[in-house]
C-alpha cells in the first residue's frame, strides 16, 4: 500500500479563550488522508477549522489530541517539513527585491548555493512564467504575479508536497487561470497539492478529491466525481432521438433503433454540495 502524502489521525484542537472560563473547539476528531500525486481541496466556511487544520499539518500548531503525518513522519518533527512547500493566503515579500533576488534569498535559506542556486532560480522563473519580470522589483508586481512568485518560492527546495492557502484569492480571472494551470502542471510532475479555497468553481476544475469542514467536523469527503453524483437520478444521452422517444426513453429506444450513447448519475455542482453539507451541519448543531 502506498504511503499517503498527508495523514490526519484523530485530530482535535481546543483553544482556550483568555479571561473566560470556556474554550473553542476548532477541529473535532478529524481523520483524512491525501494520497501522493493527488490535488486535494479542503473546503469550508469561515471559522470551519480549515486554517487550523493546515497549521497542524504543517507543524505550526500542535493538536490537543491526535497527530498529523507527512509521508509517514509526525508533522511535529522538523525533518518532516523538508518535503513541504507552503504558500500562505497573504504572503509577505520584501517589495524592494526583484523576482530573481527573492528566489535567491529563499534558495539560500534552503541551503542552495552557487551554480545550483542560479540554475534553480532560472528554472522556477520559467516555470511560473516570470522570466521577463525577473529583474523587476516586487513592488511593481500585480497580485497574480505575486502569487506566482509565491508559488516559485514554495517550490525552491523541490518539495514532494505543496500546501496552498487560498492560492487565487484576489487574483483576476486571467491570473487565476494561469495559477490553476500551473497547479495541474505540478501534479503532472508528481507533486502532491493540498489546497484550501473558497472559490468552489475553481476547486471543481482541478481537484481529484475534496473534504468539506463545518464547525471543525469533516461533513463530506471523497473523490470529486463521486461526491457530485446524484444517487437517485440518471442521465441518458441519446443519438437520433425523436421528441416522442425522449418522452419514453427506455421503452422506445429499442423499438426505434436509437442508441443510448451514455448513461450515468446526474451531477450536482460543488457549490450546491458545499451549501447542503454545511447547512446540514448547522442544523444538527442547532438541534443539539
Amino acid at each position: 500500500m502506498n504511503e499517503p502524502a498527508v495523514a490526519v489521525l484523530g485530530v482535535t484542537k481546543i483553544f482556550p479563550v483568555p479571561f473566560h472560563r470556556r474554550s473553542v473547539v476548532a477541529v473535532r476528531d478529524l481523520n483524512l488522508q491525501v494520497a501522493a500525486g493527488q490535488i486535494y481541496g479542503l473546503l469550508g466556511p469561515n471559522g470551519s477549522g480549515k486554517s487550523t487544520t493546515l497549521k497542524i499539518i504543517l507543524g505550526l500548531v500542535p493538536p490537543t489530541r491526535g497527530r498529523a503525518e507527512i509521508f509517514g513522519r509526525n508533522s511535529n518533527l522538523v525533518a518532516s517539513r523538508e518535503a513541504v512547500g507552503f504558500l500562505p493566503e497573504s504572503p509577505y515579500f520584501y517589495k524592494y527585491l526583484t523576482g530573481a533576488e527573492t528566489l535567491r534569498f529563499y534558495g539560500k535559506l534552503c541551503r542552495l548555493r552557487g551554480a545550483r542556486l542560479r540554475s534553480r532560480v532560472d528554472e522556477l522563473l520559467g516555470l511560473v512564467g516570470l522570466t521577463s519580470a525577473r529583474d523587476r522589483r516586487l513592488g511593481s508586481y500585480s497580485k497574480g504575479m505575486l502569487q506566482r512568485i509565491g508559488l516559485a518560492q514554495a517550490l525552491v527546495q523541490e518539495p514532494r508536497l505543496l500546501v496552498l492557502d487560498e492560492p487565487t484569492a484576489g487574483v483576476d480571472p486571467a491570473g487565476a487561470r494561469e495559477i490553476r494551470s500551473l497547479i495541474l502542471d505540478l501534479k503532472r510532475r508528481g507533486i502532491t497539492v493540498l489546497l484550501s479555497s473558497h472559490l468552489l468553481e475553481q476547486v471543481q476544475e482541478i481537484c481529484d478529491r475534496v473534504g468539506i469542514l463545518a464547525d471543525g467536523v469533516l461533513v463530506r469527503e471523497g473523490a470529486l466525481n463521486d461526491l457530485l453524483a446524484i444517487e437517485n437520478q440518471t442521465d441518458f444521452t441519446l443519438e437520433n432521438a425523436s421528441t416522442e422517444l425522449i418522452r419514453e426513453v427506455e421503452a422506445l429506444a429499442a423499438k426505434s433503433g436509437a442508441r443510448v450513447v451514455a448513461q450515468g448519475r446526474s451531477r450536482t455542482s460543488l457549490e450546491r454540495l458545499f451549501l447542503k453539507a454545511t447547512r446540514s451541519s448547522e442544523k444538527e448543531e442547532a438541534d443539539e
